[in-house]
């Protein structure tokens, strides 16, 4: 199966009367909801507990547990976090991201450069928020 790009697919969208039949059709094109299975697949990679990565992260264990059994879908910058709690590569964070369906860190963007930065660098999350800061940008938590 040839995969679609953003544009055929508008094209489709754009040329059709019924919003049915275009879902149907299309069904193997839309982007997965969530990006569970590849941080699971990083978690492993890291052989940290998850009260530990709950704690690179920012976030409490509750919420780490409700994220990884797919109760919860965290905010683009809360995924953004755990990416940095896993040590994940700037592709890898970026796949997560447009798996999850969000914007993926696009450096013309002071703020996602910031943070594209500490990823690259394998800077912690309380050095990039303090980056943040300092640049009167939005920290990630």
């Amino acid at each position: 199966m040839k995969e679609k790009s953003t544009g055929d697919l508008n094209q489709e969208l754009m040329a059709r009367w019924d919003i049915d039949a275009y879902l149907k059709e299309n069904e193997a094109y839309f982007a997965e909801e969530n990006a569970k299975d590849l941080l699971g697949l990083l978690f492993e990679r890291t052989g940290l507990s998850k009260a530990a990565l709950a704690r690179k992260a920012g976030m409490s264990e509750v919420y780490l547990h409700q994220v990884f059994s797919g109760r919860r879908k965290p905010s683009r910058d809360r995924l953004i976090c755990l990416c940095i709690g896993l040590e994940a590569t700037l592709e890898e964070t970026q796949q997560i991201l447009r798996q999850s369906t969000y914007a993926q860190l696009y450096l013309k963007v002071r703020r996602d450069a910031i943070i594209s930065f500490g990823i690259l660098h394998r800077s912690k999350l309380n050095e990039i928020n303090d980056k943040l800061f300092s640049e009167n940008e939005k920290t990630l938590f």
